[in-house]
């Protein structure tokens, strides 16, 4: 009987031992499942909120904002100034047989011509009764007759000092010459210094300089230049 009973506190003791085995085990599952599933939670209560976020009732949609060059191309083809200077403007023009930029004031444009320079076009434009600051292309046929003759009669109006061929070797007189006539009185003069055989004349024919500068250091040509290495 005693065996018996030994026998039967043995079994519910090893009973209460499994039980409390599987509640243990049974509280470690359901941990661990509680901690998967937490994330997943927040994941969906994140996607909520960036949603409320996204999509508020009270903000307005912006307008798409507009190119700045195309509202100012459009303003400039709008103008009806552009279309008179298309018209009327001449972008090259014909003053003493030479073609001038029209888009160049009427002193700078001058200049373009051989022989006259900034100051003798400002004598020229004021001389005519034309505006320094205007532009070449807007100018119209009578005033370019006026600068014409402005440049026909230059030797008798201008002062003397201005002039760019004073005491001319035939005549003796006061000359400003312009263009083409420039290269030829240059080109027969220096021949008739040839011809006497004057010191210029012998400096022009063997090619030296003419008005004293140094040939020593300066102007050096031909196979002698430099230092040969032996």
């Amino acid at each position: 009987m005693v065996d018996n009973v030994k026998k039967e506190e043995e079994n519910k003791a090893t009973e209460k031992e499994i039980d409390t085995e599987i509640i243990e085990e049974n509280t470690n599952t359901e941990s661990e499942v509680s901690e998967i599933e937490k994330p997943e939670k927040n994941e969906k209560e994140t996607k909520v909120e960036a949603d409320d976020k996204k999509e508020p009732s009270d903000v307005t949609p912006k307008p798409p904002k507009k190119d700045k060059k195309k509202v100012d191309d459009g303003k400039k083809e709008a103008k009806p100034q552009d279309k008179k200077k298309d018209s009327d403007f001449n972008y090259i023009v014909r003053i003493a047989n030479t073609d001038i930029d029209g888009e160049k004031r009427i002193i700078f444009g001058l200049t373009q011509i051989k022989g006259l320079g900034r100051r003798m076009a400002t004598f020229v434009a004021d001389s005519a009764g034309i505006d320094r600051k205007i532009k070449c292309g807007n100018l119209k046929e009578p005033q370019l007759e006026k600068i014409n003759k402005v440049l026909e009669t230059m030797n008798e109006k201008a002062p003397k000092w201005i002039l760019n061929h004073r005491k001319d070797y035939d005549t003796g007189k006061d000359l400003h010459l312009v263009g083409s006539d420039i290269e030829m009185r240059l080109r027969d003069e220096v021949n008739l210094l040839k011809m006497i055989r004057s010191y210029r004349g012998i400096r022009h024919e063997t090619g030296l300089r003419v008005r004293g500068q140094r040939t020593r250091a300066n102007n050096r040509r031909g196979l002698s230049l430099g230092v040969s290495k032996k």
